[in-house]
């Protein structure tokens, strides 16, 4: 097993976020009616939060094969290849090194929000983090298998948003993400646009994902616990 199991990653996922006293946690989705621009960029964000979880996946596995293949060939722990950490800051550090000479973002990775990749990389610290607990029989449920790459046909497309420009428009009718930009909402935002008006509740967070169809985002919000629904 690869040494830095205790992640970064996942003693930040232990500890959590807590609220202000007062508040809590709660979820608003609301379906989007994106233009063709726009639903492009949406497509761009998501597809590159896929190629950075299989980049992490495939940095972080090739030092396992590698390591396992010079243990074959009888080389001694001490002069095998390191371990690459994977660690939500480790990943990011290793990708920043290597993106301005890999082929694969050559010409658009910069065209996307730096929280595009930052989404596909935190999921690649959960999943090897996931499994490492599951080896050491410290994570209840089936067992977990290593990561493996995710197929751009079967993949889900999401991609989360936790700094930058995010709001809620005061037209009640648009939303607004950092690098996507105005998106135009199916429904009005009036229950949680009050809400950040009046100051009883902030943004933490937006994911934007398309399921059966119709894309969506929805925003992880802090709210005074009188004012949850």
């Amino acid at each position: 097993m690869a040494a830095g199991d205790q992640s970064e990653h996942q003693a930040k996922k232990k500890r959590g976020f807590t609220p202000e006293p007062g508040r809590v946690v709660q979820a608003y989705r609301f379906a989007l009616d994106p233009g063709a621009g726009v639903e492009a960029r949406l497509r761009s964000h998501c597809g590159a939060a896929r190629v950075a979880y299989n980049w992490a996946v495939a940095h972080v596995l090739a030092s396992w094969d590698q390591r396992r293949a010079e243990e074959s060939y009888g080389i001694g722990e001490e002069d095998r290849a390191p371990w690459r950490s994977w660690s939500l800051p480790a990943l990011r550090r290793a990708f920043n090194a290597a993106k301005r000479e890999d082929p694969r973002f050559a010409g658009w990775w910069a065209d996307n929000s730096k929280e595009a990749y930052n989404t596909g990389f935190a999921h690649a610290a959960a999943a090897f983090d996931n499994y490492a607990r599951s080896r050491r029989g410290e994570r209840a449920g089936a067992r977990v298998d290593r990561p493996r790459l995710k197929s751009k046909h079967r993949a889900r497309l999401a991609c989360r948003f936790t700094t930058g420009t995010i709001r809620v428009e005061d037209d009640r009718r648009h939303v607004v993400l950092p690098v996507v930009g105005r998106i135009r909402t199916h429904e009005s935002t009036r229950k949680l646009h009050r809400r950040l008006i009046n100051g009883s509740a902030r943004i933490l967070s937006a994911t934007v994902s398309r399921t059966r169809g119709r894309w969506q985002v929805s925003f992880q919000v802090e709210v005074e616990r009188e004012a949850a629904v």
